[in-house]
């Protein structure tokens, strides 16, 4: 049986980041399915954070129809992860509601129709394809374990918001990383938070702070990156360009304010206890980290000694160049990432073959032999995958998104 991974889709995003919801994206994941018997939806399927469900579903049902068409006769597993953990909610909810549930495994199979309505629906699309739901992982092989990857932000040491709400729930619920110990363990720290996410995102449309488009700006400042359309020069006259650049000069004290404080900030969230946090954000320290916090989650989940695959942190690999020894934690994990479908212009470069964030990656897991990543959309230029400009009054263009994660 050959099974084909694919993670962070994030379809029905409001920044159109996700690039899926184009055919001609869609063609290079479809075309791979040919000799393909089961699918992996590996979390971050659906963007539930920046609107309600209708809207991503609404969005996202041509892809499904079409992967279904693609997969008649064969499987497709879906799993949730941080940005659509709101499709299994209602599981978690219900199983403990009558009777005290069974421990919560690394893996557990649902019908869609046990796991939410959305997935239900979901399901209905993917038909003639057969739809199963996994929690938080599936066992794809006896030695292949593949899960979104989600809890690993219970011990990274990025001050990313999502760290830090983890670190805020470990302090109120007093259950330092130090004492997770299972699947169920991580539910009590993430569930909480991702449902406050989710049910501020019910009903309305979210703002920056919580869709990641604030997180992207900010980051873009550390890096002393020049949002895209910031410095537009459109032949309006000399009233605009003046206006340009009074807004140029306030962007960069405001990048040095940024820049001197954010070790200061850090050190403060440190002694406040929601650490251990580092102000390096470099991408080194983006891809270590990562992969030390998600060698962290396999081990404490007992699946340590197996090839995992995750997504999560969209950061495709291991990939040429890479060191081996940080894709091999202590605990004994083969660590793999599936990457992303998303565009996110703050970690896409040029080059599609040198930038481990460039989308369209996934995961090829065979009978036997190890698993193999691959990447999909090399063949396509930046301006090919990017979303379209989106016009501002007065001439400008730019392009929100979400970050990683």
């Amino acid at each position: 049986m050959r099974t084909l991974i694919v993670s962070d889709l994030h379809l029905g995003s409001l920044t159109r980041t996700d690039v899926l919801r184009r055919r001609e994206l869609r063609e290079p994941l479809l075309g791979e399915l040919e000799d393909v018997d089961r699918v992996v939806l590996l979390g971050d399927v659906l963007e539930l954070r920046h609107g309600p469900v209708r809207d991503a579903l609404a969005c996202s049902r041509e892809f499904f129809e079409e992967l279904g068409a693609a997969m008649a006769g064969g499987e497709i597993v879906i799993t949730a992860g941080n940005h659509d953990h709101a499709l299994v909610e209602p599981w978690l909810i219900a199983r403990g509601q009558e009777l005290e549930p069974p421990p919560l495994g690394p893996e557990q199979l649902l019908e869609p129709s046990v796991a939410s309505p959305a997935l239900e629906r979901i399901a209905e699309w993917c038909a003639p394809a057969k739809v199963t739901v996994a929690y938080p992982g599936v066992w794809v092989r006896d030695d292949v374990y593949a899960t979104h990857g989600h809890y690993l932000d219970c011990h990274l040491t990025i001050p990313t918001l999502e760290r830090l709400t983890m670190g805020a729930m470990e302090r109120i619920l007093g259950r330092p990383p130090s004492s997770l110990r299972s699947a169920a363990d991580y539910e009590s720290i993430c569930a909480p938070m991702f449902a406050w996410r989710d049910a501020v995102a019910r009903d309305e449309r979210t703002g920056a702070a919580l869709n990641g488009i604030a997180t992207v700006t900010a980051w873009r400042a550390l890096r002393g990156e020049t949002p895209a359309g910031a410095a537009s020069q459109d032949g309006t006259g000399a009233r605009t360009a003046y206006r340009e650049r009074i807004h140029g000069h306030a962007r960069r004290l405001r990048t040095r304010a940024l820049v001197g404080v954010f070790p200061l900030a850090v050190a403060a969230l440190n002694r406040a206890g929601l650490g251990p946090l580092r102000s390096d954000i470099s991408g080194q320290e983006l891809r270590r980290a990562g992969l030390e916090a998600m060698g962290e989650v396999a081990d404490r989940l007992g699946v340590g000694q197996s090839y995992v695959v995750f997504g999560h942190t969209h950061r495709t690999g291991p990939l040429a160049g890479d060191a081996e020894r940080e894709w091999r934690p202590p605990g004994g994990a083969r660590l793999l990432n599936a990457g992303s479908w998303v565009y996110v212009s703050v970690f896409v470069s040029e080059a599609p073959a040198e930038n481990p964030y460039w989308p369209g990656g996934c995961v090829v897991v065979d009978d036997d032999g190890p698993p193999q990543v691959r990447r999909l959309l090399q063949g396509f230029t930046r301006a090919q995958i990017a979303p379209p400009r989106r016009r501002r009054p007065g001439g400008s263009s730019s392009r929100p998104e979400p970050a990683p994660g």
